[in-house]
């Protein structure tokens, strides 16, 4: 017993002076070269501490340029006109764009009765567009405002380094510099220096633990003020002279601080470095002395080595890797041991036991693999058991893939055999140089087939490789959505008819591009357009009711009012219900009651609404054979809705003095219902537009219209299957609805 014990304890002792051997191996591998300096000063960490230092006092002290000085520096050239004017975009739209802002808040404020205020805008607008019509035409003018926007761009870059001078003002505090320029006597110094003592009394090694010779070049002041706002290169001096640390320094400075923990970590890098090197020849030595796994431990080698084999190797990798990688956490710990005394050691000493456990747990695999692997039919049933079998089943599937790839290359077998056939032409030219080297007689034999042969197999390969790279090429240009020339079709080979059918793909591409834009378009001017119809009269609400408020409104100005808030929201109501209807119609949440129709009936039912209307326009209505009833299985209210757009539209839109002709015919199981009138707005050539939600053939929208009356029309039309076309000639403005006659 007393023997398993020892057995087991040398083993833990082993693993334990091990581990803690390689740690000290990682450490001073990792540490070492910023240890072997003889001080803190001589360390890279120091000097790039001083160069921010130099750098700083550069920036704040010897090359300092005051904001108002590098303001006048600020230069603009021609090319940078031109970018400021490519920035704020084109002249007209800018000009669109403001006219269009203002235009509504200026007939707002005549609305209000407020010509006043109308004026301010007015006089506000004017000067926006002169300032850039100015920008636009008079190159001083561009050059001053782009002059100015640099200006707060440099203000922005001046402050932005005021965040660094906390730090200079730190850094200050540590060091003691004296420095003079080589132009002029002009000297910067923060030593005190009394009326006896001389720069060499005062940066002498009496008095500083460190000191250093340092200048300043042009070259540094250079990047620090090389803004793209001004030129200041001119502004840079040279500057040389000295740069030390003061004995008497205070205990919280932080360079006395550094210095004093480097000195402390370089002694206890090299104690620790000595200990493990010490360690490492120890568990050398104890290890030839102790060659036996403990017996209780060799009890669970007939459960391990029941794992597969090539699993128990992995198992045998990741705990030494695991025990490198906690010598490594051990190595990170020891970087912040004298931060953290007690947290950092802490952890050293837990990664230092979990690399012993990975370390043991190593050991005896390694052991268990070993000893099984001494009976060779035993190793040779393992390994049928191993993964790696598997693995080779896989492989074994990957080879049919590659056979029903082969399979499929001969699915077009003209493409299959060509493509073959070349390969196999090469082949037998690379085979054919083997009788020359062993024969050089045939080389001349092997020159004449490759000049019959060789040279216009490989011209095929050639052609038909760029042609298919010239496929390719499409195919990205189709994948990214860009549309360009077609491909060249020749031939009739497969790759002939792939670039036909890309070709065929090109020009959906186009018509998709064509018709992407449009809709682009149109759902701008969908957005504008709603705004501007439901923003008008709610603005004309909001601002009679705050002149309601008013005590002073007299009742016949309030009545007034009340009268306009009225029209207004009953006109608010119509443009909501209309978009709403719009909205059901677009997502077929509508429901038809249909039923059988008097088509005739209906429409002088409608005819009969607008009574007041027709009689008090100009307009001249006609009827022609109109006696005889036209039935059709339709929703009677909502094909009332369509008659009632169509002919409020012409009351709206027609010419004064005109005639308007409303005709029905039957033509075989159809009915054409027809409305023609004369517009007094001329009308956009894209008839397809007028379809569109919120849009008006009076382009200036200055009438009461919501622009949703034909959407809505043709969406009701359409949901009873029928089809309503519009016809322009001139000004003639004809629609046809065509509606399925009831039997």
């Amino acid at each position: 017993m007393v023997t398993k014990w020892r057995n087991r304890l040398g083993i833990g002792v082993w693993s334990v002076l091990f581990a803690f051997g390689l740690s000290g191996l990682f450490i001073v591998s990792s540490f070492g070269s910023n240890y072997v300096q003889r001080d803190y000063f001589h360390t890279e960490q120091f000097r790039n501490e001083l160069d921010r230092f130099a750098q700083y006092l550069n920036m704040y002290e010897l090359n300092l340029i005051p904001l108002e000085e590098a303001k006048q520096l600020i230069t603009v050239s021609e090319d940078e006109i031109i970018d400021y004017r490519h920035r704020l975009g084109d002249i007209t739209q800018l000009i669109t764009s403001l006219n269009s802002d203002y235009e509504s808040r200026i007939d707002e404020a005549r609305a209000g009765n407020n010509q006043e205020a109308a004026d301010i805008l007015i006089a506000e607008r004017d000067k926006k567009i002169e300032d850039i019509k100015k920008v636009f035409t008079s190159d001083e003018y561009a050059r001053t405002k782009a002059i100015s926007e640099k200006e707060k761009e440099l203000e922005a870059w001046y402050k932005g380094g005021e965040e660094g001078y906390q730090d200079y003002l730190r850094l200050k505090g540590q060091f003691q510099y004296y420095f003079k320029s080589t132009v002029s006597d002009e000297v910067y110094s923060n030593l005190n220096m009394t009326g006896n003592e001389s720069i060499n009394d005062q940066l002498s090694a009496k008095n500083m633990r460190y000191i250093t010779s340092y200048s300043i070049p042009i070259e540094s002041s250079r990047n620090y003020y090389s803004l793209r706002y001004a030129q200041l290169e001119n502004a840079n001096v040279l500057f040389q002279g000295q740069i030390a640390v003061a004995r008497a320094l205070p205990p919280s400075s932080s360079v006395a601080i550094k210095y004093d923990n480097y000195h402390r970590e370089q002694i206890a890098l090299w104690a620790y470095t000595f200990a493990s090197i010490v360690a490492l020849i120890l568990s050398f030595i104890f290890i030839r002395r102790t060659k036996e796994i403990p017996a209780r431990i060799g009890r669970w080698a007939p459960h391990y080595n029941k794992l597969p084999i090539d699993v128990r190797l992995v198992f045998i990798a990741l705990t030494g890797l695991g025990a490198i990688i906690l010598l490594f956490m051990v190595k990170d710990e020891f970087h912040y041991l004298f931060e953290n005394p007690f947290v950092s050691g802490w952890n050293m000493i837990i990664n230092l036991t979990m690399a012993s456990i990975c370390v043991v747990a190593t050991l005896i695999q390694t052991n268990f693999t070993a000893a099984q692997l001494k009976d060779g039919p035993s190793v040779k049933t393992e390994w049928e058991k191993g993964l790696l079998i598997k693995k080779g089943q896989r492989i074994k599937a990957g080879y049919q893939q590659i056979k029903r790839s082969l399979s499929d290359s001969f699915l077009n077998k003209s493409m299959g055999v060509q493509l073959f056939a070349l390969l196999i032409v090469l082949f037998a030219l690379g085979l054919a140089v083997l009788p020359i080297v062993i024969t050089p007689v045939y080389f001349l034999v092997y020159v004449i087939l490759l000049a019959i042969i060789g040279i216009p197999t490989v011209m095929i390969l050639v052609n038909r490789v760029g042609y298919f790279n010239r496929i390719v090429i499409k195919t990205k240009e189709l994948a990214a959505g860009s549309s360009g020339q077609d491909l060249l079709v020749s031939g009739n080979s497969v790759l002939a008819t792939l670039a036909g059918n890309i070709n065929i793909l090109n020009d959906g591409v186009r018509t998709l591009q064509n018709e992407q834009a449009k809709s682009e378009r149109l759902k701008t001017e969908l957005i504008t357009n709603v705004s501007h119809d439901l923003r008008t009269p709610l603005t004309s609400i909001i601002t009679y009711t705050e002149l309601l408020k008013k005590e002073e409104v007299s009742n016949e100005d309030r009545a007034a009012y009340i009268d306009i808030i009225d029209q207004k929201s009953q006109r608010l109501k119509v443009l909501i219900d209309d978009l709403f209807e719009v909205s059901k119609m677009a997502s077929g949440n509508v429901e038809l009651n249909k039923e059988k129709v008097d088509l005739i009936q209906l429409l002088q039912q409608t005819l009969a609404e607008y009574d007041d209307a027709i009689n008090d326009s100009s307009l001249q209505f006609r009827l022609p054979n109109m006696e005889e009833p036209v039935y059709a299985f339709v929703d009677g209210q909502k094909l009332f809705r369509v008659f009632d757009n169509l002919i409020g539209n012409i009351l709206k839109y027609s010419l004064a003095h005109s005639r308007v002709y409303i005709t029905v015919q039957t033509v075989g199981n159809q009915v054409i219902v027809a409305f023609k009138n004369v517009s007094k707005y001329e009308i956009s050539e894209n008839i397809d537009e007028l379809f569109e939600r919120f849009k008006r053939g009076d382009s200036s929208r200055h009438t009461e219209g919501s622009g949703l009356g034909l959407a809505i029309a043709k969406s009701i039309v359409d949901l009873h299957e029928g089809l309503l076309n519009i016809e322009v000639d001139g000004d003639l403005f004809k629609v046809s609805i065509s509606l399925r006659v009831s039997e």
